[in-house]
């Protein structure tokens, strides 16, 4: 997997429990120790949603538009067939481990 790769995992699972954010899955991702700037979330955004993995919608919060992306169908299988995929490399990877 490709660092691209996770971070399309962990932006679908969030877009799975409800609408995100490009500053929301910035956030999210800083929590976890990974510094994105808004020049790599927001192509990658636009990117999934041009792939059919997210769709978008504007709204107005605080008397700013901001967009907010949804997980598709189509994204939903695809975060069901990478978190296998993941599964799958963590048993392998932490086998012995224990």
């Amino acid at each position: 997997m490709k660092y691209r790769d996770f971070l399309i995992l962990h932006i679908l699972h969030h877009a799975e429990k409800g609408g995100i954010t490009g500053v929301f899955i910035m956030k999210e991702l800083e929590r976890h120790g990974y510094r994105v700037s808004p020049g790599t979330i927001y192509p990658l955004l636009h990117s999934m949603e041009k792939e059919g993995l997210l769709r978008s919608r504007w709204e107005v919060r605080e008397g700013r538009r901001i967009r907010v992306y949804e997980i598709t169908e189509k994204g939903v299988k695809a975060l069901q067939e990478g978190r296998e995929r993941v599964r799958e490399l963590c048993k392998e990877l932490l086998e012995g481990c224990e």
